[in-house]
C-alpha cells in the first residue's frame, strides 16, 4: 500500500466530517456555528499572520499560546516526576500502600475543578496556581498505574536479584521500571489528555493570558469564529502531544516482543 493511500484511509473520516461540517455551516448561515474555512483564516489571522523575525507568530499567539503551552509542559513533566518515584516506591514497599491507599482514594476523588479557587486563595492568580491546578489533576493517572505496573514485576526476578546482590538503585531502574513501563505510559497518555483540558480550566478563571482565558474573551466579544479557532487549537494540541508520546512510548518500549514475534517464537 502506497503513502498516499495509507494517510488517506487513516485521516478519511476527518476529511468527510470536516467537509459536512463546512457544507452544513455554509447553508445554515448560523452565528454561532462559523464554517471551518472561517475558523482557519481567523486562526492564522490571530496567530501566524507576525512578522518573519518572529517566525511569523503574533504578539497573541506568544502570550497565550505559548503560555499554555508552558503551563502544560511544566506541570506534566513535574506530576511524571512526582508520580513515577512516589509511586514506584509505594509498589515495591509491601505495608506502605495499605497506610496511604485511603488517602489516595479520597483526594483522586475530588474534581480538581472545584479545587480552583482554594488554591486562588493558597497561592493567587498566576502560573503557580495553574501549575499546582496541573498537577494536582494528573498526578492520580500516573501515581496508579506505576504502583500497579510496580507491584506485578515477577517475583523470580526480585529472588534473583536479591541472591545476586544487585544494588536497589540498579534493581529499580534496570527491572522495575522496564518491567512497570508498558502501564506507567498508559497513565502517561491518560494524564497528558488530561492536562489540556485542566489548563483550560484553571485559564478560564485565574488567568489574564493563555487559551483558555482568551476562548473566554473571545465568547463574551462575541468573536465566535475567533473563539471556535481556540476550540479547534486544544484538539491540534491534543494530537500532536499525543503522537510524540506515542513516538517516545515506541522507541522507549522497542525491546518488548511483538505479537508476530512471540507467534514465531512460540
Amino acid at each position: 500500500m502506497s503513502k498516499a493511500s495509507s494517510f488517506l484511509r487513516q485521516w478519511l473520516v476527518l476529511i468527510i466530517a470536516v467537509g459536512l461540517w463546512e457544507l452544513g455551516t455554509q447553508l445554515s448561515q448560523h452565528p454561532f456555528f462559523p464554517p471551518p474555512s472561517k475558523i482557519v483564516t481567523t486562526a492564522g489571522e490571530k496567530w501566524f499572520s507576525g512578522p518573519a523575525s518572529d517566525l511569523f507568530l503574533t504578539s497573541e499567539a506568544y502570550g497565550d499560546m505559548l503560555a499554555s503551552l508552558g503551563r502544560v509542559g511544566f506541570g506534566w513533566l513535574l506530576a511524571v516526576l512526582v508520580g513515577v518515584s512516589v509511586g514506584t516506591m509505594l509498589g515495591r514497599s509491601r505495608t506502605a500502600l495499605d497506610y496511604v491507599g485511603p488517602l489516595m482514594a479520597f483526594m483522586r476523588a475530588i474534581p480538581s475543578p472545584v479545587l480552583v479557587p482554594v488554591f486562588i486563595v493558597l497561592l493567587g492568580i498566576g502560573a503557580q496556581m495553574q501549575i499546582t491546578v496541573i498537577v494536582f489533576s494528573v498526578l492520580w493517572p500516573i501515581l496508579l498505574n506505576t504502583v500497579d505496573g510496580a507491584r506485578s514485576v515477577d517475583q523470580v526476578k526480585f529472588d534473583t536479584a536479591r541472591s545476586f546482590g544487585i544494588p536497589r538503585m540498579h534493581w529499580i531502574f534496570g527491572v522495575v521500571l522496564p518491567a512497570a513501563a508498558p502501564k506507567i505510559f498508559a497513565g502517561l497518555r491518560v494524564s497528558l489528555s488530561l492536562s489540556l483540558v485542566v489548563m483550560v480550566v484553571s485559564e478560564l478563571v485565574g488567568s489574564t493570558n493563555g487559551i483558555g482565558y482568551r476562548l473566554m474573551f473571545d465568547q463574551r466579544q462575541f468573536d465566535f469564529p475567533a473563539m471556535w479557532a481556540g476550540i479547534v487549537l486544544l484538539g491540534v494540541l491534543g494530537y500532536v502531544l499525543n503522537t510524540l508520546l506515542l513516538m517516545v512510548e515506541r522507541r522507549a518500549l522497542s525491546w518488548q516482543p511483538t505479537s508476530a514475534d512471540q507467534v514465531v517464537g512460540g
